[in-house]
């Protein structure tokens, strides 16, 4: 009986709502909080990092993060490994939940990221 108290007492529970929400190469891309090129910079850098990014949006927003996907895929830094959709039930304000549409698009690195991104700061260099 003390061997399943002990191993009761170690388990860890995770809302599973909340879970996904702490990768660390998401972007959470809003149509109102940053310009466009801010998140094509920022998603840049994350696979700079970690190797890929994933771009994930919700409603109105979902247009913007496919115009980042396309835009790091047209110009070589990018290619596309996955794309979900989904609904989610958001509370508004005022009571009901409403349905929302979500797109997560994956991306990883081109064959050709590393080369795109020492000449992009080679420019800048020689800029300043």
């Amino acid at each position: 009986m003390e061997q399943v108290t002990e191993g009761i007492s170690n388990i860890v529970i995770r809302d599973s709502s909340n879970y996904n929400n702490n990768k660390k190469n998401r972007i959470q891309v809003s149509n109102t909080k940053q310009p466009l090129f801010f998140y094509v910079n920022l998603a840049k850098r994350y696979m700079q990092q970690y190797n890929d990014v994933e771009l994930s949006a919700l409603g109105m927003a979902i247009s913007t993060s496919v115009t980042i996907a396309e835009i790091l895929k047209n110009n070589g830094f990018a290619v596309e490994k996955k794309i979900t959709t989904s609904t989610v039930d958001m509370n508004e304000s005022g009571g009901q939940p409403v349905q929302k549409a979500k797109i997560e698009i994956l991306l990883g690195k081109s064959e050709k990221f590393d080369e795109l991104m020492a000449i992009a700061s080679a420019e800048v260099a020689d800029e300043i």
